[in-house]
């Protein structure tokens, strides 16, 4: 099949970026990696990029293909060649560029460092006795563990684009695998550090990380679940964690968000009064509600019922997070209505057989 490529090219010695276009002969099969190797042995050898396993397991091979950071072993050519797109290949968002499609990742590495990857059991000898896990505290941790270090959800993080010194969502998604971890004894200190300044509060939520991941790891989400934790065990000065508690007493009290008080409950009183003359610029134009009384959604025993079942249950922290995540996974694999739906997310025939161009999918 006939394949296009735009791709911008780098040259860090002159600091010159080109856009060129490449065509290119490959088989039906072909992903985008293929088609780069193609470009680099039939076209220009001088193309840079990083490669090595090419069954998306390293994460080496990750660059932006329209905008969007990918893997590029993972992307099949056959559809786009066929619909005559021709994308354009650029390397990832939020990181130095080296040469080409070839990025600097020493400070995604030095962010991934600042959250101390590794074990603290809190003691010296292990003894002989094996530790072992149990499956619910290890499935609690699946999705982070599953993270393979490839960058996609830093190049798109907004966070980071306005503020490079924010953690990010690999390193703080690296964070809750240990956070969860039951041998780990670091659990207060972790979050203290996670929750300080370009930590935990610091996401937009904007999800692109969720988005562009390859792996399915959901860094947004496990940001959330360090929030969580973190407000469980007290750990809540940040505004950003007086902000998620005021959504929650608003949430229980009233079934609704009372905005009016959401400034002063989270800057604190001294703070919003130089917010004044905004707020009396949205109260003239009718965009703030009266304060009172106070609105009462007709349904709000729901709310506070909701409210009840989470604390009786326990699961106020990281553990309610993961507690809905099980469910929607139950939830989308049982969506056919069969005998999917007896079985969990990731067991036989969680995933569809991989099909080449030309054959019917079996699943």
């Amino acid at each position: 099949m006939q394949v296009a490529l735009k791709i911008w090219r780098y040259d860090a010695v002159k600091g010159e970026r080109a856009l060129r276009e490449y065509e290119i002969d490959a088989p039906e099969e072909a992903t985008l990696l293929d088609c780069l190797d193609i470009v680099k042995d039939q076209r220009d050898g001088s193309l840079a990029y990083r490669k090595s396993c090419r069954m998306m397991i390293c994460g080496s091979c990750g660059m932006r293909m329209d905008g969007g950071a990918v893997l590029a072993c993972k992307v099949r050519m056959y559809e786009i060649a066929q619909a005559g797109h021709i994308p354009v290949i650029s390397a990832m968002g939020n990181l130095p560029i080296v040469k080409d499609l070839v990025v600097d990742m020493g400070p995604f590495w030095g962010k991934i460092r600042a959250v101390q990857p590794w074990l603290e059991p809190g003691y010296a000898d292990p003894g002989e006795k094996e530790n072992v896990v149990p499956q619910e505290r290890a499935d609690a941790i699946h999705k982070e563990s599953l993270c393979i270090m490839c960058g996609c959800c830093v190049s798109e993080c907004n966070s980071m684009e306005s503020n490079p010194d924010f953690l990010g969502p690999a390193a703080l998604a690296k964070g809750f695998r240990f956070v969860g971890d039951v041998r780990d004894q670091a659990t207060v200190e972790r979050l203290q550090s996670y929750s300080e300044e370009h930590g935990i509060w610091d996401c937009t939520r904007c999800y692109f990380c969720n988005e562009r991941c390859p792996k399915g790891v959901d860094p947004r989400d496990a940001i959330a679940k360090l929030g969580a934790e973190a407000m469980s065990h007290g750990i809540d000065s940040d505004m950003g964690a007086k902000h998620a508690k005021w959504f929650v007493t608003s949430a229980k009290t009233t079934g609704w968000l009372r905005e009016t008080e959401l400034v002063p409950k989270t800057q604190g009183i001294a703070k919003s009064l130089k917010e004044v003359k905004f707020a009396m610029g949205l109260v003239k134009h009718g965009k703030v509600p009266p304060p009172f009384p106070p609105h009462v959604a007709k349904h709000v025993s729901e709310a506070r019922a909701l409210y009840d079942l989470v604390k009786e249950q326990e699961v106020d922290g990281a553990d309610g997070i993961v507690q809905t995540e099980k469910a929607l996974g139950h939830l989308e694999h049982a969506a056919d209505g069969g005998e999917a739906a007896q079985r969990g997310p990731y067991g036989e025939g969680s995933f569809a057989k991989p099909f080449l161009p030309g054959e019917e999918p079996t699943a």
